[in-house]
């Protein structure tokens, strides 16, 4: 039987918290890991407990097959965080993992767990799509449009070895959303965060605002300044708003 204090080959957590009244799992963007969340598991503790999810084929699940569709994301993301929803649980997902997060807040929802708050970074909403066809493209051309958008730390993209590490988890994450079409209709029955930059070249403010229709509760937009990354430049205030919303959420379902 699973507990508390087991850990699963998904879900890691930089700083336990198990008096937290709420746990935040933490959903990566395209090519990323959950070490990108070990910041905000710091900063959240001891009032929210983070799960940030590990996606296979990164970091210490290198040698694990990349999966290449958000439904496998999801089902293996909700599989692993079935045990940790005895508490309030939150979801939030930057890019990739705002759309996994979404599929996973639809599953939990039909098992009779819904999430209490759904907190949606840098990704239009599920219904808008975009004729996207990156994960096809060269080597160099999908490293250029990750350089372009800010979305790796300042030389990874120059070291051979990590670039040789990082493709092929990008690309699976690439095909994965790119082909990606939610169900018609599709709505989560939790209240949506929507927090986006005001240059995003991958998301308007109208593509944003759009996550409304994917809610049976209250939808919330913010926005920074900023473009698809903002978050790395305004990580205080991303924490705070998240924190708070996180205190608004529990305390109003309590």
């Amino acid at each position: 039987m699973t507990t508390e204090t087991d850990t699963s080959t998904w879900i890691r957590r930089f700083r336990p918290a198990p008096e937290a009244a709420v746990r935040l799992a933490c959903f990566p963007h395209a090519g990323g890991s959950a070490s990108y969340f070990h910041p905000v598991a710091q900063a959240l503790a001891p009032a929210a407990e983070v799960l940030a999810v590990q996606y296979p084929g990164r970091q210490d699940r290198h040698r694990e097959p990349c999966l290449e569709s958000v439904a496998e994301l999801a089902d293996g993301a909700t599989a692993a965080l079935r045990p940790w929803a005895g508490k309030p649980l939150a979801l939030f997902g930057h890019s990739l993992g705002a759309i996994v997060a979404f599929e996973v807040a639809l599953r939990l929802s039909r098992e009779g767990s819904a999430p209490v708050s759904l907190i949606a970074s840098g990704r239009r909403a599920p219904s808008r799509y975009r004729d996207e066809s990156l994960h096809q493209a060269s080597d160099g051309r999908l490293l250029s449009e990750v350089d372009r958008l800010s979305g790796t730390a300042a030389g990874i993209l120059d070291d051979p070895d990590l670039v040789r590490m990082l493709l092929p988890a990008l690309r699976a994450d690439y095909r994965a959303v790119e082909r990606y079409r939610s169900e018609p209709g599709a709505a989560v029955d939790c209240p949506v965060l929507v927090l986006t930059g005001d240059q995003d070249p991958l998301t308007t403010l109208e593509e944003a605002r759009a996550w409304e229709a994917h809610t049976t509760g209250d939808c919330t937009v913010d926005v920074y300044p900023g473009g698809h990354f903002y978050l790395n430049d305004h990580a205080p205030k991303v924490i705070a708003a998240i924190s708070d919303h996180l205190s608004g959420t529990v305390g109003s379902a309590s």
